[in-house]
């Protein structure tokens, strides 16, 4: 499979595209400003206990307190704050957590008010970010993650990932680890880490105590709620958990993040550095890679799937629902039964797409086309189990129903991804009126005359909609030779797809926009 990853920075956001076989299947757009994301750790304060939720309200922070559980705070909770009351506003050097002496684990269906009390600091760390109206998830099992170790910190567990299925590889695993790891620490070996040697795991090991040991040293400085350790930024955490053997390409359009990764790539996989690459086209990164088109036509009510078919997807409070339709496959010669297997395989293969595209999380129900046959139904199952298995979020798929429902519950960490692709017609803002289109080179002309003759301009690109370009470009004799020779300016056309028909803009040789 063919895996190449595109980051499109912005002056307020980062786009990160991830393309397989030049599909789109994940998008991410992290805001310049976002403060919370999933993994950073606050030393924290209670606000309120809620007894009847077994949970509390904790400010680290955010404008809504986060959400504590009592099942989150982690079997080994009371040794944590030990831990952190011990060392908070301490001058003198942290006790190493390997000479610390464990105390017992909390009881599993204990009470939160045995173990916190209102105005009490808490060292806590983001599991999920604020969604919708509700303030960030929170844990106090705190874990750091690495591209091939996760450090569990007040735990004595070497885990070793179920997609490591090879049991002596499982083994060398566990006892390398146990061989390494220094005592009250746990770790979860990922599955990146299959074959690697123990002195990459060793040297990985170091690197995240060494981070565990930043934390605590932040402890020093009084006063809370206080960020302790902030988790990668979004683009090198998305490497860290998806680099594998299949990437390709990194392209980026911004100098700074492209040392910023092959920095980090040399450091995880220093055989991978050469495949990042800088992108100093003069069209935008995501209409030279096809991007952008895809998202105009993936994130809508309305999704095209082949030979007529369609999905229609719609977002509620509590689930989202997928309808599958056969849209013309009902005039295929096929019997039914055939003509909706072939439609529901077809469903299935966009379903697992749109599921990580769009990040859905929570509860999806897929309506299929009904099918009689079981053996028809077992095999949409099997076929969306295989799919989603590529999916790194957790998810639970159940079998369909005889009515043709499937239930699948997948694991939801940040907002839903979504993007309007409907909009407010920029051409004639809503009223459904625009100039008479067999002006609009006249117009482009007139701007034109207007620059070449008042800014003295010599070189001159216009960015505009692909047809239009095409119109102005067409024959020996075309509207854009004409008009250099006229105005005794070099013009260069640009076709821009994600402008709307009627856009078009004026640039210098420096590229920027020339205003009016």
């Amino acid at each position: 499979m063919n895996t190449e990853l595109i980051i499109d920075v912005r002056e307020t956001e980062v786009a990160i595209a991830l393309l397989e076989d030049k599909q789109l299947v994940e998008l991410n757009k992290e805001q310049s400003n976002v403060q919370f994301s999933v993994g950073d750790i606050y030393l924290g304060k209670v606000k309120k206990i809620m007894p009847g939720l077994n949970a509390a309200f904790v400010d680290v922070g955010y404008e809504k307190d986060a959400f504590l559980h009592y099942l989150d705070l982690g079997p080994q909770f009371n040794t944590l704050q030990k831990y952190v009351k011990e060392h908070y506003s301490r001058k003198s050097r942290p006790v190493p957590l390997s000479k610390f002496n464990l105390l017992p684990d909390i009881e599993k269906g204990g009470k939160i008010t045995d173990v916190l009390t209102s105005g009490q600091p808490v060292m806590v760390q983001i599991a999920k970010e604020p969604i919708s109206t509700k303030g960030p998830r929170l844990t106090s099992e705190i874990s750091i993650a690495g591209r091939n170790l996760v450090l569990v910190p007040f735990n004595d567990k070497v885990s070793i990932s179920q997609k490591i299925t090879a049991p002596e590889e499982r083994k060398r695993l566990k006892r390398l680890m146990e061989s390494i790891i220094p005592k009250n620490f746990g770790v979860i070996v990922r599955t990146a880490a299959e074959g690697k040697k123990v002195a990459v795991l060793d040297a990985e090991l170091r690197s995240l105590i060494k981070r565990w040991e930043t934390t605590i040293e932040k402890l020093k400085t009084p006063g809370y709620p206080a960020l302790l350790t902030s988790e990668i930024k979004r683009t090198s955490a998305i490497l860290r958990d998806m680099l594998n053997g299949s990437f390709n390409s990194i392209y980026v359009n911004d100098e700074n993040v492209y040392h910023e990764i092959r920095e980090y790539i040399e450091s995880i996989a220093p055989e991978k550095e050469k495949i990042v690459k800088l992108y100093n086209g003069n069209v935008p990164i995501f209409d030279q890679f096809g991007v952008e088109k895809q998202i105009k036509s993936l994130f809508g009510r309305t999704v095209s799937i082949k030979s007529g078919a369609y999905l229609i997807v719609e977002h509620t409070e509590a689930l989202h629902v997928i309808d599958v339709n056969s849209g013309n496959r009902s005039k295929s010669s096929n019997d039914q039964e055939t003509n909706a297997l072939e439609v529901n395989l077809a469903a299935v293969d966009e379903i697992a797409r749109q599921l990580r595209l769009r990040d859905m999380g929570g509860i999806i129900v897929v309506d299929f086309i009904d099918m009689h046959n079981n053996e028809n139904r077992q095999m949409v199952y099997e076929r969306m189990k295989e799919l989603m298995s590529r999916d790194r979020a957790k998810h639970n798929i159940l079998p369909l129903t005889k009515f043709g429902l499937m239930q699948i519950t997948r694991q939801r960490v940040r907002p839903e991804m979504h993007i309007e692709t409907k909009e407010v017609c920029p051409a004639c803002n809503g009223t459904g009126k625009v100039e008479a289109t067999i002006l609009l080179d006249d117009q482009i002309e007139n701007r034109l005359s207007m620059i070449c003759k008042g800014k003295k301009q010599k070189s001159i690109t216009i960015k505009l909609h692909p047809y239009i370009a095409a119109f102005l470009k067409k024959g020996v004799l075309s509207k854009r030779f004409k008009w250099a020779l006229k105005y005794k300016c070099a013009i260069n056309l640009q076709p821009m797809s994600s402008y709307h028909f009627l856009e078009y803009h004026f640039f210098d040789k420096h590229d920027n926009e020339i205003e009016f």
